[in-house]
């Protein structure tokens, strides 16, 4: 049973934390830059990156200490007003727009878009097989978006929308890694065995009833047939 614990933090702590990521931003490349916000020496049209708690956040460089990035906002549901809107996004405004898949692409001031982070810019273009367009173009096409715009933390988000913007390709590395640690859970056998014993329990606690006996039978079944 120990065993079975041990492994279930690991695989959640795996899913959550995105270690992969969060390593990556210890080694910086030899073409890498990075710096602590202030006045550094961007170009317009750079892609810019910045480590949140579990992941990274991405925006557009457009020149004159501003950025351009689709952040996860529920005030526009209720008001137009461009004041409200345009001061800086809070955690429940945040939280609720990813609830309600509700953002916007909007512009930040440099420090505010940093929130006290280092700053890597233009990483991607080591990984992607595509080749960047002109700095001009990739901010051009960022402004055109900026305003309203759907969300999806894994299919539409700021990663989606700044790899879209400078390769023409909307893709998000963090959702790769998400999925793919998803599937080694899945595939270990270790998970039906877990899935089982919670299964069992809630039979047990809450006694035998169609939620829970069936979700019992069937979420092991399933992640058995997956494996």
């Amino acid at each position: 049973m120990l065993q079975l614990l041990t492994f279930l933090v690991e695989r959640i702590s795996l899913l959550f934390r995105l270690r992969c990521l969060e390593l990556s931003w210890s080694e910086c490349g030899e073409g890498e830059r990075r710096f602590q916000p202030g006045p550094p020496a961007l170009r317009r049209g750079d892609l810019l990156e910045v480590p949140r708690t579990i992941f990274t956040h991405f925006g557009i460089y457009i020149g004159d200490n501003k950025v351009a990035h689709l952040i996860p906002d529920i005030l526009p549901v209720f008001t137009s007003n461009s004041k409200l809107i345009s001061a800086v996004i809070t955690n429940d405004r945040l939280i609720l727009g990813c609830m309600y898949r509700r953002a916007t692409v909007r512009v930040d001031a440099l420090e505010d878009f940093a929130y006290g982070s280092s700053i890597l810019v233009n990483r991607p273009d080591k990984t992607m097989k595509l080749q960047p367009f002109s700095s001009e173009t990739v901010a051009q096409r960022a402004e055109k978006l900026i305003g309203a715009f759907p969300y999806s933390l894994l299919w539409n988000n700021c990663e989606h929308f700044v790899t879209y913007c400078r390769y023409g390709s909307a893709k998000s590395l963090q959702t790769e890694k998400f999925f793919e640690g998803l599937k080694s859970v899945i595939r270990d056998q270790r998970s039906v065995i877990i899935t089982g014993l919670l299964g069992l329990i809630s039979v047990v606690y809450f006694g035998m009833a169609l939620t829970t006996t069936l979700p019992t039978i069937l979420i092991p079944f399933t992640l058995w047939m997956a494996g």
